[in-house]
């Protein structure tokens, strides 16, 4: 395959609106619409093909004929036309490659159907943000909703620190930095240290990965910097005990202080097919760190109060995920049945229906099957 038939395919994913395109020796090339698989009507790749699609892709990295790494990430870009995130790995020694798509433009809150008041995050002037979620769940994508929303309003000093480099961020009211992990930086803890040094008001970490890179960006936060981060975590609660758990046991009681005295907002996204099944709607879980939040973060005893406390404090800006889906379920976004599946807690979920009025039985079938690969 040839650089040029290979960026047709990587343009038809943008065009079309792919979340992600899959190489793989002996299937055709795979493109995910609305978090399902379709399959192009071409010949499967070969081997050859997978190889040569490998060394177009890493050209720029100026590797010379050392081995090839058995896992890389590394970002793509078509210039003037969109950029890509790139994760290649290898299989039976022949290599995968899955490809994100990132467009040109970072979107709008609106846009992405996200809740007004994220937009109250870029006012904030110091403390940690965190956005959590599974992997394609628009973490990063809402980061940069974030960071450009800053940029546009806000004369500021921004650092941001990525594996690889998603977004590209024209300098609007701020200036903005980026670095990238293992071609401008060893790594995020390395350029965390480093930012400290670069005057930043804000900092945007990509992804909270061990405990130096937590430790140092609450270290961020201590010292007056506003700092956002992602981390693969599925809502508020399961966060804060993971980041409590990078720590050795000895430490966690201080650690928690720490996050309570620090910790801003957490942001939590789940992905859901509409009602119609021609997109996905966030359904999104928001804790705004309050007096009580405090509490019940360095109580490990009260953590689990969290979501109730979310779902009695709306007015505050909050919600939890199944408040959410509700009113998704409510305003036609979303089918019952796929509020049924999203549902943190099913049974609470029931009540609050039939509180509301919606009365249907639990649709059956809910099961998540692996449906396989449509054609395009």
């Amino acid at each position: 395959m040839d650089r040029e038939a290979l960026e047709k395919l990587l343009l038809l994913g943008l065009e079309k609106g792919a979340s992600d395109i899959h190489f793989q020796v002996g299937c055709t090339p795979l493109y995910r619409f609305h978090g399902s698989l379709v399959e192009l009507r071409l010949d499967p790749l070969t081997r050859e093909d997978t190889e040569a699609i490998v060394r177009h892709l890493s050209a720029d990295l100026g590797r010379g004929e050392g081995p090839f790494p058995r896992d890389l990430d590394l970002a793509y870009e078509i210039p003037g036309r969109g950029r890509f995130r790139v994760n290649i790995s290898r299989e039976r020694r022949a290599f995968n490659v899955v490809v994100r798509v990132i467009p040109l433009e970072v979107p709008s809150l609106e846009s992405l159907n996200l809740p007004p008041q994220l937009a109250q995050l870029a006012t904030l002037g110091r403390g940690q943000v965190l956005v959590t979620g599974a992997t394609g769940m628009g973490k990063s994508t809402t980061l940069a909703c974030v960071i450009d929303q800053i940029n546009r309003s806000q004369k500021k000093k921004i650092v941001t620190i990525e594996d690889p480099i998603e977004f590209i961020f024209q300098n609007r009211k701020s200036i903005i930095t980026q670095r990238e992990i293992g071609l401008d930086t060893e790594s995020f803890p390395c350029a965390l240290h480093a930012a400290l040094r670069q005057d930043p008001d804000v900092i945007m970490v990509g992804e909270m990965r061990d405990h130096t890179t937590v430790d140092t960006a609450l270290k961020a936060a201590e010292t007056g910097h506003l700092v956002f981060s992602s981390i693969h975590t599925s809502d508020v609660a399961s966060t804060l005990h993971r980041l409590v758990s990078f720590f050795p046991s000895e430490e966690q009681a201080q650690v928690r202080t720490r996050l309570a005295d620090n910790l801003q907002a957490i942001i939590s996204l789940r992905l859901l097919p509409n009602k119609k099944q021609t997109g996905r709607v966030p359904a999104v879980e928001i804790m705004r760190v309050t007096r009580m939040v405090r509490e019940f973060i360095k109580d490990p005893a009260r953590t689990s109060e969290l979501t109730a406390y979310l779902e009695r404090n709306s007015s505050d800006g909050m919600q939890s995920f199944d408040q959410h889906l509700l009113h998704l379920v409510r305003s036609n976004r979303i089918s019952l049945e796929t509020a049924w599946a999203a549902a943190s807690n099913p049974t609470d979920f029931q009540t609050k229906l039939e509180l509301e009025g919606v009365t249907d039985e639990k649709p059956e079938g809910l099961e998540l099957q692996t449906a396989e690969p449509q054609a395009l």
